[in-house]
This record gives structure tokens, C-alpha cells and sequence, in this order.
């Protein structure tokens, strides 16, 4: 039997590389992790998920005192100022509360940090900063990068990515955020809110792709009722910048006549590849598929023997919690165990205000596998919603029309994030709409909207 100096190695310190170094050390497995960055958690703790929320939760309660919103509750604001220096200072304090918790999670599991990037030698050895290292198992947990639009430069400063859209040293005045996805709202949101014009060029016909249809038209309305415009079926044709402006030319995508837009500041955030260039692949025959990912099969092995891996490397939905609970997945499925992760019950949610949650299929989905019935909540008649003048929004389930099993839930609400939590429980557990509608949920609470949803889904809500 080879001797190895690790019985795991994995290679990317994100959710789910860092979530399968601890699990694989939790069996007993002798790990390592390979990870460039200074500090550990990947570009979700570091440049993503984490920071993202900071300035998504501080920009919200900005508005909410800037915009008089309280008043109507007797709370009375005068002269509110920002100070952003402030507000990414804490955001920076968040960051580093995380990533220092992860690394203390490694040094409590015995999780060996390698600091540098890590290519194969072959399917047991890596080299890392010019170290070679063996392990029985290696772990792809790359994660993924901004996807570059030809011809259009990020130069960080006044055409970004979303790392540099979470650094602006100042508000722009005008933003033109490329690309209508979860990333590119959910940043244009936050400079929306402490004061700066934002405008979405999206190429479909539609923001938000792969969301369910209605969800997409609601919130479409939503955010051009708070301020945002945006400029659908639209493609993006250049970008120049001089003395600080970026000049962005976008025609119908269909064709037609050019316009420009004149910018401070342009966020390109037309959606993100997989990291696997310098891994070295070759030296290891393992092939990617046509869209750069990596094939496994569902334990997460590749072809190669001994190489395994999750995350944003791999295809499927490019979210952290997906990866997290694929790092589980691998590292008991090498120690022997059985690993699996439901690719059909894994929630997304976009974190603007409302925030807009989905699980399972969409109603346009769900209509072609076959007969469907459909139950809709507006927030608008929940009591919660009401007594907190928060009624944007409803809750739309989807089950079949013959078993009634719930086949997917669609919510939009303040609260949208974490109410998807039970709907996913649910359908995990294979719930009927009746089971949703027949279990007491505590009022007054904005919970109670899937309640009714459900109960709509029979032709029976009652407060609606």
C-alpha cells in the first residue's frame, strides 16, 4: 500500500472545500487544504456571499432613516448622513470575524493549511508553491471567477466586477450594472439605495433567468417601482472609459439602432466560470465539459481514480450552500460512508429588498413533466406583512395535480430567505400541499403566507 503524506487533500478553502477538509478530519482522515489566499473562506466570505449582505443590510437601513420610511411608526430621523468609510469598515470587520473562524475550525479539526495555489503532478501528487505533496484522495474545490465580457476592461476603478463593486470608495452617480442576475440586483440595489441612479442591461427579454416567470415580472416591477431602470432584450456592443466616465453602447439584442450611456461607475456581472486553469488537468487526463466544469458522477468522483470534486467546478447551481453540502457529501463518501446531496431540493435566493426565494421547479418547468395545480398568497392580506407595512410580495406553491406532492415553492418578501427554509424541509421529506396547509403555523407571522399558499393550492385559503 502507498504511503501518503494525507489521506485527503483538498484543494480550494471556499464553502466547500473548507466544509470537506473539516468533515474528512471530523472521520478521522488525515487532511490538508491548498488555498492561495491569505485568509480562508473562499470569495464567498471574503469578496461574495458575506460582504455582499454587510452593505445589502446596511444600504436598507440607510434608506429606510434616509427616506422618511419610519415615520409613519413615529420615528421621527433629521439630517442622516452617510459614511461609507464606516459602513465597509464594518463590513470588512464581518469578513474577518468569518474567515478567522474558519481557520480556527481548522486548527480545532487538525485540518493542515498548505498556503499556495495547487497543481497536479499526478492523480496523487500536487504541487503546492513548490512543494509536493501526496494524499489518497484529492478534492477539486476551486469555486468559480467573474466570467470577463469580450472586450470590455475591468480596470477596478470605474468599470468593476462584483469585488470591486463591494469597494467604491464613493456613491456613483450612475451605475450600469450588465447583466440582470442575482448578482448584478443585488449590488445595483445597494447603490440604489444610498443614492445612486442604477441602470440593468440585461440581454433577455426578462431579469432574473431561471427564475419562475411570474416571480421574474413581480420583481421586475418592484425594482422600477423603487427607482431602478432597466433596459431589457438589450445587449452591451462596447465600453470606453475616459477621465473617469465610461461611455457603454448597448442596441436591442434582437438588432437596431445604438444609444450610449454615460456611467461613473459599470458593474459586469454577466455570471461566473468555474477555476480550473493552472490545476494542471492534463498531466492527469481529466478533461472538462463544453461549459469548463468538471464531470462526476454522484458521489462526486471523477473519472480519474482518487480525484473527486464539488462546488462551482462541477455542474449544477453555482451557490455556496449547494457546495457545503457537497463537501459533506465527498468527504463521508471517501471515509466509506454514503453521501448524498437531493441536486433537486437546493434553495436560491436573491438578497435585494424584497428578497426572492425558489425551490424545486418553476411553474413553466413543473407545466412540461405534466398536470400541475398552483396555490398564490399575497403578502398583502398576511397579517405580519400588514402590521409591519412590509406586503410586497406572495408565496406561490406548485404540486402535481394527481399526488398533490409539492414540486416547487416561489416566494417573494422581506423575509423570503430564510421562510424557503421550511418549503425545502418539505419537499425533502416528499410533502404533499395538504401537509404544508394542515400544519399550524404560529400567528401572527409572515410563515403563515405558505400556510395559505397551500391551502390555495386545494381552492380553500382563508384569508384571501
Amino acid at each position: 500500500m502507498a504511503d501518503y503524506d494525507y489521506d485527503v487533500l483538498v484543494i480550494g478553502a471556499g464553502p466547500g472545500g473548507y466544509v470537506a477538509a473539516i468533515r474528512a478530519a471530523q472521520l478521522g482522515l488525515r487532511t490538508a487544504c491548498a488555498e492561495s489566499r491569505e485568509t480562508l473562506g473562499g470569495t464567498c466570505l471574503n469578496v461574495g456571499c458575506i460582504p455582499s449582505k454587510a452593505l445589502l443590510h446596511a444600504s436598507e437601513i440607510y434608506e429606510e432613516a434616509k427616506g422618511g420610511h419610519l415615520t409613519k411608526f413615529g420615528i421621527d430621523f433629521q439630517g442622516v448622513t452617510l459614511n461609507l468609510d464606516q459602513m465597509h469598515a464594518e463590513k470588512a470587520k464581518a469578513v474577518k470575524e468569518l474567515t478567522g473562524g474558519v481557520e480556527f475550525l481548522f486548527k480545532k479539526n487538525k485540518v493542515t493549511w498548505l498556503k499556495g495555489k495547487a497543481a497536479f503532478q499526478d492523480a496523487h501528487t500536487v504541487d503546492v508553491n513548490g512543494q509536493k505533496v501526496t494524499a489518497k484522495n484529492i478534492v477539486i474545490a476551486t469555486g468559480s471567477s467573474v466570467m470577463p465580457l469580450p472586450g470590455v476592461e475591468v480596470d477596478q476603478k470605474t468599470v468593476v466586477d462584483s469585488t470591486g463593486a463591494l469597494a467604491l470608495p464613493k456613491v456613483p452617480e450612475h451605475m450600469v450594472v450588465i447583466g440582470g442576475g442575482v448578482i448584478g440586483l443585488e449590488l445595483g440595489s445597494v447603490w440604489r439605495r444610498l443614492g445612486a441612479k442604477v441602470t440593468v442591461v440585461e440581454f433577455v427579454d426578462q431579469i432574473l433567468p431561471g427564475f419562475d416567470g411570474e416571480v421574474r415580472r413581480e420583481t421586475a416591477k418592484l425594482f422600477k417601482k423603487q427607482g431602478m431602470e432597466l433596459k431589457l432584450s438589450t445587449k452591451v456592443t462596447g465600453v470606453t472609459v475616459e477621465n473617469g466616465l465610461a461611455t457603454v453602447t448597448v442596441e436591442p439584442a434582437a438588432g437596431g439602432a445604438a444609444e450610449t450611456l454615460t456611467a461613473d461607475a459599470v458593474l459586469v456581472s454577466i455570471g461566473r466560470k468555474a477555476n480550473v486553469d493552472g490545476l494542471n488537468l492534463d498531466a492527469i487526463g481529466l478533461e472538462l465539459n463544453k461549459r469548463g466544469q468538471i464531470e462526476t458522477d454522484h458521489s462526486f468522483k471523477t473519472k480519474v481514480d482518487g480525484v473527486w470534486a464539488i462546488g462551482d467546478a462541477i455542474p449544477g447551481l453555482m451557490l455556496a450552500h449547494k457546495a457545503e453540502d457537497e463537501g459533506v457529501a465527498v468527504a463521508e463518501n471517501i471515509a466509506g460512508q454514503t453521501g448524498i446531496v437531493n441536486e433537486d431540493v437546493i434553495p436560491s435566493v436573491v438578497y435585494t429588498m424584497p428578497e426572492i426565494a425558489g425551490v424545486g421547479l418553476t411553474e413553466e418547468a413543473a407545466k412540461e413533466k405534466g398536470e400541475i395545480k398552483v396555490g398564490k398568497f399575497p403578502f398583502a392580506a398576511n397579517s405580519r406583512a400588514k402590521t409591519n407595512r412590509d406586503t410586497d410580495g406572495f408565496v406561490k406553491v406548485i404540486a402535481d395535480a394527481k399526488t398533490d406532492r409539492v414540486l416547487g415553492v416561489w416566494i417573494v418578501s422581506s423575509l423570503a430567505g430564510t421562510l424557503i427554509a421550511e418549503a425545502a424541509i418539505a419537499m425533502e421529506f416528499g410533502a404533499t400541499s395538504e401537509d404544508i396547509a394542515y400544519t399550524c403555523h404560529a400567528h401572527p407571522t409572515h410563515a403563515e403566507a405558505l400556510k395559505e399558499a397551500a391551502m390555495a393550492v386545494q381552492g380553500k385559503p382563508i384569508h384571501i
